[in-house]
């Protein structure tokens, strides 16, 4: 028997669920693109993006998604030759060094794991090793959605201005802004790449690539950038539609300017931050209850390396396969699947499974969908310690009374 029905719970890390009140304000009929309150709106969603990445730089707002942006980063600050170093602790630092060389830009891989953040020593002596500053920029991610490790940009920052390196600091945010606290200008980044589909609780279809006057510095000195992926029209347009290069996507402006409303004037950032801390804290003592017996564990050991945004759970061969599939077909409940997290050590996908914890989520969506994957271990018979739930309610009741 499946208990199914209703409305269904994506658990997934984006993209996320998306607010009925977000929804609402794209149900409209097409606007005039050419005049009228669409230009303003799009000019404080603008301003707003950029006030949520914490930066007095600028924004491009592409048509598309993640790798819109990925794109849209390298082409506009590297050419063919240049070398990128590149922080990998997943599958999503290792893509984003993919695309760099498949546009000719050359590519060096510092391997920081899967189960911990990049090690900011680590990177403070490579730099201070490129006497000839043949590095050309540092690229990671805060949050790698494969892996669920988060890494300390601010320290990474600092050991890059430690070793005196004038490379840009590039920065992958999609699985983590308006989730995890991230401080682009305090923190030294000079490129940031963004999605509307995880913490901006907007459907996909918008990508954005946030720059510093230093990277604008950078991207004046290319001998070529590609016309649809260019910074310049789209940091000062002259005209509305050179904002994307064409027709602007109108229904996701609604939309992001209702999610950014939302974020940004009625629960604030700093609360969006601390509820998704939350959140995440209750994940977290759920699993280990749940992996005194067994084979679950937290694929990051240690809770100064995990996102707030996303979990990645590790399990016995197959019975992350098997649990996906009964939480979604029996109860409703979507959880994330296993992705490859890059390298050769990288656990198959039937042993991964991922909580996403991020957006517009709230104690009774977040403790239900633990409760389902509670129930779906009994039903399944998986090894796993009791008392989670109890555990979880515990937790959930001291963050929120914090």
């Amino acid at each position: 028997m499946t208990l199914a029905h209703g409305r269904p719970l994506r658990a997934i890390p984006g993209p996320s669920i998306l607010p009925d009140r977000v929804l609402r304000a794209m149900h409209r009929a097409a606007p005039n693109i050419y005049e009228g309150p669409l230009i303003e709106m799009t000019a404080e969603v603008s301003r707003n993006l950029r006030r949520v990445a914490r930066t007095d730089g600028h924004v491009a707002m592409y048509i598309g998604n993640g790798h819109a942006a990925w794109e849209g980063a390298l082409v506009n600050v590297l050419e063919p030759g240049d070398l990128a170093l590149v922080l990998v602790n997943g599958r999503f630092a290792l893509g984003w060094s993919e695309m760099a060389r498949a546009l000719g830009i050359e590519v060096e891989l510092l391997d920081c794991g899967t189960e911990a953040a990049a090690d900011p020593a680590r990177l403070e002596a490579r730099l201070r090793a490129d006497t000839d500053g043949r590095i050309r920029a540092v690229l990671t991610t805060q949050t790698d959605t494969s892996t669920s490790v988060n890494n300390d940009i601010a320290a990474l920052g600092a050991a890059i201005r430690a070793a005196g390196h004038d490379a840009l600091f590039m920065v992958d945010c999609i699985a983590s802004l308006a989730c995890a606290r991230f401080e682009m200008d305090a923190w030294g980044v000079d490129v940031m790449v963004a999605g509307c589909q995880k913490g901006l609780m907007t459907p996909p279809g918008m990508s954005f690539a946030f720059a510093n006057d230093r990277a604008l510095a950078r991207r004046q000195t290319m001998t070529r950038v590609s016309p649809y992926f260019d910074w310049l029209p789209r940091f000062h347009p002259a005209m509305y539609y050179q904002n994307f290069c064409g027709t602007a996507p109108t229904h996701h402006v609604y939309g992001l300017h209702e999610a950014l409303t939302m974020i940004l004037e009625e629960e604030g950032l700093e609360n969006v931050w601390s509820r998704h801390e939350a959140m995440a804290q209750t994940v977290w003592s759920a699993v280990d209850v749940w992996g005194e017996t067994g084979s679950i564990r937290l694929n990051v050991p240690d809770p100064a390396h995990r996102s707030v945004a996303v979990t990645t759970i590790q399990t016995g061969p197959g019975e992350a396969e098997r649990l996906r599939r009964w939480c979604e077909d029996r109860a409703g409940v979507t959880l994330g699947l296993g992705l490859g997290m890059g390298g050769a050590k990288s656990p198959p996908g039937d042993s991964i499974f991922r909580i996403g914890h991020m957006g517009h989520l709230n104690p009774p969506m977040l403790l239900g969908t633990l409760a389902t994957i509670d129930a779906g271990l009994k039903a399944l018979g998986i090894p796993h310690g009791g008392g989670a739930l109890r555990v979880a309610s515990e937790t959930m009741a001291r963050v929120a009374s914090a």
